[in-house]
Formats: C-alpha cells, sequence, structure tokens
C-alpha cells in the first residue's frame, strides 16, 4: 500500500486543530518482540550490571532525539511512523519486561501496557492498528512537530538495576516556538539483553488552580 493524507482534528495540550497528516504505512508490531504483556517478575541474566547516571542521561538524550526526528521525519513528509516504531523498540523495555507508561494526554486509556498503546499515543490512533480514538498523535505535536525538548532532573536514585529519574522538561513547538513544560517520572531498567530501557513513564501537567 502506497502513502495516504488524510485531514485529522485531534486535542494536544495547545488545544484541538486540524491538520492534514501524511503516513506510509500503519504500524502493527514491534519486528521480534513477542506481543504478549508481562505480568510477572523476570529475572535478571546480566547480574550486577548496575544502571549508573550515565546510562540515564543517555536514554534522555536518546528519548529527545527521537521526538525530535519523528517531528522532522513527519514534517518532511516521510515515515514518522517507522522512525517512531524503532526509536520505541530501542528506548521502551516492551517484550523484554511490565512497562508502566501514563501519557500526559490520555483520558480514556490512561494506561498503556502494550507497545501498540504506547504507539497509538506517540503517532496518533488512526496510524496503529486498533489504536485508540483520542491519541492524536503527541510526537508530532498536532502536526506542529516539536524542535527542542530538554530535561531537567530534580533528582536520580541509583539502585542496582534499576534508577528512577523525576524532573522536568520543556518542549518547544517546532512551528510556533511556544514552549510547554511538563513533569515526569521515568524508571530504567537493564534488560536480558544487557541494554537500559525505560520501565515507567509518568507524565503531567503542572498543577494549576
Amino acid at each position: 500500500p502506497g502513502s495516504k493524507v488524510v485531514n485529522q482534528t485531534c486535542t494536544t495540550m495547545f488545544g484541538t486543530r486540524s491538520f492534514l497528516q501524511r503516513s506510509a504505512r500503519k504500524f502493527t508490531s514491534f519486528k521480534g518482540l513477542p506481543k504478549k504483556v508481562f505480568r510477572g517478575n523476570r529475572q535478571f541474566s546480566t547480574a550486577g550490571a548496575a544502571v549508573t547516571e550515565a546510562d540515564v542521561l543517555e536514554c534522555q538524550d536518546k528519548w529527545a532525539t527521537a521526538i525530535k526526528t519523528i517531528s522532522k521525519t513527519y514534517l518532511e513528509k516521510g515515515d514518522f511512523v517507522g522512525a517512531a516504531g524503532a526509536a520505541a523498540g530501542e528506548l521502551y523495555g516492551y517484550g523484554h519486561t511490565n512497562v508502566l507508561f501514563k501519557p500526559t494526554k490520555a483520558a480514556e486509556y490512561p494506561f498503556r501496557p502494550t507497545g501498540g498503546e504506547a504507539m497509538s499515543y506517540f503517532v496518533g490512533g488512526s496510524n496503529v492498528d486498533g489504536g485508540y480514538e483520542e491519541d492524536g498523535g503527541f510526537a508530532i505535536n498536532g502536526g506542529n512537530g516539536w524542535k527542542e525538548v530538554v530535561f531537567t532532573n530534580h533528582q536520580i536514585d541509583l539502585s542496582g538495576p534499576v534508577a528512577i529519574a523525576m524532573g522536568s522538561y520543556v518542549f518547544t513547538c517546532a512551528t510556533t516556538g511556544d514552549e510547554a513544560k511538563v513533569e515526569y517520572t521515568f524508571g530504567y531498567k537493564r534488560n536480558d539483553d544487557g541494554k537500559v530501557r525505560i520501565f515507567l513513564h509518568h507524565s503531567s501537567v503542572p498543577y494549576s488552580q
């Protein structure tokens, strides 16, 4: 199947807007990874391989780069869904461990335990088989894209093969230059293949009265 252009309306942190979206293909699953959701604890095969602060900072840098790359690919009318799938498989622990993901802008389906549900949130429900209608595609910012993502860690706790980071990140819109501040808690775990991936991601906008 070839590319398609559709007119889609979605809600982002900047409000509701309509935009033209181009997708080369729908996301189905991560290649080479099991589709089931892990319900129990998994043993670490890399005994003693602690997650370091450098590992955490590297993961955060890769996450920020992935968001900017997905946005840039979208704005250049490329295969942003494929770019997002590759990044998610590298950054998140789906297929390796349980992943506890609570996105910022998710109401009807606030928790995303599978890779497909996470992809729906990042690239839009219409671009994922079984995607959710409420998902407009955070990684492309409702069609405007993101040009910068900056992490500021409040604190990082290191506990052997697991690390937790809490803080805030600022997203800069690629179209308007507006900035949006979001608060996060990320958990990083060293998986059986020795790579450090996200197993916990909770994100929310700052409280305001």
